[in-house]
């Protein structure tokens, strides 16, 4: 960002070039006061008049001839010096600018003084002359800064922001002193300016978590597998040896339990993936109608194996958002398959997709995948987005479910800023609702 130059910032010259004329201006009263002074002289002690005169003239070759240190030239320095203190010159807001990360330079009073063209682009309200804490508010920062300033020293501190999305930041804190009288030295007093880099560390919290997270419930829900197939091998290199029959119903039971074990690792892994960029919002433009309609055609053999029939009711123009389309089909081939298997005793699943008027008076779209089979029970509800909670253990197991769909999907819409509504009743079947903004 370009701001303008206070008045006397980076001015080689402090006051403008004496001249005679200016000398004698400045010393006007001087030599007024001389001159009534020596009348006053001439005229009570008659002292001779060339006397009075080549006294004033004496007063008036000092005046042209002495260079003057006058107070009003050091209270231009004193000013001068201020202004310095307080706008930071044009090599700190170069250097600034040069990196990449949000910089702010503010001054011992919690002023911001200068916003590099990073920080603007993430902070776009900053402004120089408001106080840090309008673009800042966390109360650790302004703690460290205010240590900052009084101790001298440097700060480092993190924090954590839970709106819009969770993010950690991280700011290090750096008092700038004036040079002292000596080369080396600095200034005891506060520093002139304080600078400010706040450093995003959300991708590395996130991959943090995503291998604490992976290590977790891969060894929680990896384990029955993995026992499954330990047990169904010592079996067969003992007692099942020479059973045939037995041989191929284990190999059987193992390739179940081999697949269950691929696809959890496939959810995990795919719960990572969308965990770490939960914070960068999507920019493409995609057609919510085309993906359901892609979903519908994925779809239509498994509805067809389940003698289930799947009801479109869509707008005839499309329905243009911005999202990721690979992640949308994600949402929406999870709820339709759900309904198709948890909802196989109604037959039909309908998907609709409808506007809906949001309370800020934006225009949102309402997709609904209802099922009319047994229903989810009240006290289920709040936890189905819970990682590996499910309803009926044995049932999600025999449909080959991994308890991660729903909290995939609810990842997936928390980075879209959209909502996931589930109303259900038992024996009146399940609706899920997915609000998102055009």
């Amino acid at each position: 960002m370009t701001v303008s130059q206070p008045p006397f910032e980076d001015s080689p010259q402090i006051s403008p070039a004496e001249t005679p004329r200016r000398r004698l201006r400045d010393a006007r009263w001087a030599l007024l006061a001389s001159a009534v002074i020596l009348t006053g002289l001439v005229v009570v002690y008659e002292i001779p008049v060339w006397v009075g005169l080549l006294c004033f003239t004496a007063t008036l070759a000092a005046t042209l001839s002495i260079p003057r240190n006058s107070a009003s030239r050091r209270l231009k320095i004193n000013a001068q010096r201020r202004m310095r203190r307080m706008w930071p010159g044009t090599d700190m807001k170069v250097t600034v600018d040069a990196l990449p990360t949000p910089c702010f330079v503010a001054d011992a009073r919690g002023i911001t003084r200068y916003v590099n063209a990073r920080a603007m682009e993430i902070y776009p309200g900053a402004k120089p002359g408001d106080p840090l804490s309008f673009s800042l508010r966390a109360p650790s920062l302004l703690e460290a800064f205010d240590r900052a300033c009084s101790n001298g020293t440097a700060e480092r501190i993190n924090w954590i922001e839970k709106v819009p999305t969770e993010t950690w930041l991280e700011a290090y804190i750096a008092p700038i002193h004036e040079p002292g009288p000596q080369e080396g030295q600095t200034s005891s007093r506060k520093p002139a300016f304080v600078l400010v880099v706040v450093q995003d560390q959300t991708e590395n919290r996130r991959l943090e978590r995503m291998r604490t997270d992976f290590v977790a419930n891969a060894s929680h829900e990896l384990r029955t597998p993995l026992a499954s197939l330990t047990g169904f091998v010592e079996t067969l290199q003992g007692p099942a040896r020479d059973d045939a029959e037995a041989r191929d119903r284990f190999l059987s039971i193992m390739l179940d339990q081999a697949g269950r074990m691929r696809r959890l690792i496939d959810d995990i892994l795919s719960l990572s993936r969308i965990e770490l960029r939960a914070h960068v919002r999507p920019q493409t433009s995609v057609d919510l109608c085309e993906i359901v309609r892609h979903t519908n055609d994925a779809l239509g053999p498994l509805a067809r194996d389940m003698k289930m029939t799947i009801r479109l009711d869509l707008p005839e123009t499309p329905v243009m958002i911005s999202g990721d389309r690979d992640e949308l089909i994600q949402v929406t081939e999870n709820l339709v398959e759900n309904a198709l298997k948890y909802g196989s005793t109604g037959e039909v699943v309908d998907v609709s997709l409808t506007p809906k008027q949001t309370g800020e008076g934006e225009t949102a779209w309402e997709l609904a995948v209802r099922d009319f089979g047994e229903g989810i029970a009240p006290e289920h509800l709040p936890r189905l987005t819970e990682r590996f909670y499910r309803v009926d253990v044995d049932s999600s197991r025999a449909m080959k479910g991994t308890g991660l769909g729903l909290a995939i999907v609810k990842h997936i819409l928390t980075r879209h800023r959209a909502r996931l509504d589930v109303e259900s009743a038992p024996g009146k079947g399940a609706t899920f609702k997915v609000i998102i903004s055009g």
